[in-house]
């Protein structure tokens, strides 16, 4: 059974392309298939970090769109899409317009609505949205990212979190990665694979013993949550 992964949360800077990234990762050191489509046209980290696998989408028109569920339709696969800030409109337009929930139902496609969150109220409040617009029908995965805050109390006395819960919602933590380290392996431009697995060059391009040890830590932390979640 194939299975689509929509990477959002709608808001910019909480952290979607890094959840993107490991989730990528995962199926990749579990030779795992899976085929990815990159909305950002600007700096999409699928396109950077695994050019052989992802592809670019630009979600303004439908028929771009249905190549997501074109991707679904053959042979068992991860189909991973990695939304850009304010793309969340036209997707939804897509869905509704398609019924793409029920299609995906009838083709025995599992469609997972991934909603990555930072701390603050606005999370919160996209997340309400995302329940009242598809209800039953949504496959929620909900990414509390430590990254992006420290205190989600507001998100677990929020009505957004008791109907969540109600609708079988997953709830999963990501821890936060050292703050310089993660900014290092931006400046290097590595995936977190080649970050964790690299050791300095001749000119010092690369993470230290520790810092790459931080790495691995973290991805088997994120590696343990997609384990339980069973994706």
């Amino acid at each position: 059974m194939s299975r689509i992964h929509l990477i959002g949360g709608e808001k910019g800077g909480v952290g979607k392309s890094v959840v993107a990234r490991l989730l990528a990762q995962y199926w990749i050191d579990r030779e795992t298939p899976w085929t990815g489509f990159d909305t950002d046209r600007s700096h999409g980290a699928l396109l950077r970090y695994y050019s052989g696998y992802a592809e670019p989408l630009e979600v303004g028109r439908l028929e771009n769109l249905d190549r997501i569920m074109e991707a679904a339709s053959g042979e068992e696969v991860n189909v991973l899409v990695d939304l850009a800030a304010q793309t969340e409109r036209d997707v939804h337009n897509w869905a509704e317009t398609g019924a793409v929930l029920d299609l995906a139902e009838e083709l025995g496609i599992d469609l997972y609505l991934w909603h990555v969150m930072d701390d603050g109220k606005d999370s919160v409040n996209l997340l309400a949205n995302l329940i009242e617009r598809y209800g039953q029908k949504g496959r929620y995965v909900l990414v509390l990212n430590r990254g992006r805050g420290e205190d989600f109390g507001m998100f677990h006395e929020s009505p957004a979190k008791q109907r969540a819960a109600e609708l079988g919602a997953a709830i999963i933590e990501l821890k936060a990665l050292h703050k310089p380290t993660m900014q290092r392996i931006d400046r290097l431009d590595k995936s977190f694979w080649a970050a964790s697995n690299s050791a300095p060059d001749g000119a010092g391009q690369g993470l230290g013993l520790m810092e790459r040890q931080r790495v691995k830590v973290w991805l088997r932390s994120a590696y343990g949550e997609f384990e339980r979640l069973g994706v």
